[in-house]
């Protein structure tokens, strides 16, 4: 079964119809769900893409947002007054699923995780209750949610905290040739690990759209654009690009720059990752092995590095146990 709810009362409905007939329930935002958590066989599934609402307070810095919305439908909303909070990298991702994931994004070396930008959340728990969790009002569910993921009832709104970001922020690509990946890979391994709260270095072995094999350097950097061209220079310096594709762009450019090949329904895809602290020389060869052997132009390898305001919140601040700075794989 699937019931498109329309509004908070479709979703009370849903979680009593599916509780008082023991049916599986899966929670359906964007539909970007790598573990594939937005639907379920035999059971209901509760899609909320139709609730799609977006409210912007530009003088408290704060977005109010329903749960059906994506990041490009926020980041359009908040950018109307030059705001914005730590978000997805692919434009459609559903706000619903990254947040009560954690949140990464290119704010969070700045502002750190996407649920430490929460104020508070309205859920239907699974006896139908509606709640409002915040740091005020029922904590420990507030806890829970801020990196617990689906598993304590239906999000059907979130309220953000944002910063000033944009409209035009520096970002882009540096991409090199495969070959070029041990020497590339070394030299970012050092370059982001000195980054400052403002700038973010991301590493990712892909095939170009007309079939080239890459190495790129993902940058941005969440400042004045004169600073931001002086810290990511030497990236853009290294070796012998193919092309640098670096430059002052609107925020959202930014925000949907990596969606060719990633923000595509129906794709069939399979993910898989993990952290570490330390990307050792065997690790770099089992990353340049894998490229070299991909059996698809839109297999990829990603690195991100996680940095800056995110990795000091204390670990038991959240439910998100991964603090500290370290890679994502």
């Amino acid at each position: 079964l699937i019931a498109r709810c329309a509004d908070v009362a479709d979703v009370i409905a849903a979680v009593n119809f599916a509780r008082d007939n023991q049916l599986l329930l899966a929670v359906r935002g964007g539909a970007h769900s790598a573990a594939g958590y937005g639907t379920c066989d035999g059971g209901m599934v509760v899609d909320l893409r139709a609730l799609k609402g977006v409210w912007v307070d530009p003088q408290r810095q704060v977005a109010r947002a329903q749960a059906g919305a994506v990041w490009g439908e926020l980041d359009a909303e908040t950018q109307a007054f030059g705001l914005a909070t730590t978000g997805g990298m692919i434009s459609n991702t559903g706000i619903g699923g990254l947040t009560l994931g954690g949140g990464m994004g290119w704010l969070m070396g700045k502002h750190g995780y996407t649920v430490d930008n929460l104020r508070a959340l309205d859920v239907v728990t699974a006896d139908g209750s509606f709640l409002t969790a915040s740091a005020d009002e029922n904590p420990d569910l507030f806890w829970a949610l801020r990196g617990g993921g689906g598993n304590f009832g239906v999000v059907t709104s979130f309220e953000y905290q944002l910063h000033e970001a944009g409209p035009i922020i520096l970002g882009g690509m540096v991409l090199h040739p495969l070959d070029q990946a041990r020497s590339v890979l070394t030299f970012y391994r050092e370059f982001s690990s000195n980054l400052p709260d403002e700038a973010e270095a991301y590493a990712a072995l892909l095939t170009t759209p007309d079939g080239i094999p890459v190495i790129a350097l993902l940058l941005g950097y969440n400042g004045p654009i004169d600073e931001g061209e002086r810290v990511l220079a030497p990236a853009r310096r290294f070796g012998t690009p193919l092309v640098d594709l670096v430059q002052p762009m609107p925020y959202v450019a930014r925000q949907s720059m990596l969606d060719q090949g990633n923000a595509v329904h129906g794709i069939q895809r399979y993910w898989k990752s993990g952290f570490t602290e330390t990307i050792s020389d065997e690790l770099l060869d089992v990353l340049i092995e894998g490229a070299g052997s991909f059996s698809s132009p839109m297999s990829a390898i990603l690195i991100f590095h996680i940095h800056g305001a995110g990795t000091r919140v204390p670990v038991s601040e959240t439910a998100v146990g991964l603090r500290g700075a370290k890679w994502d794989c």
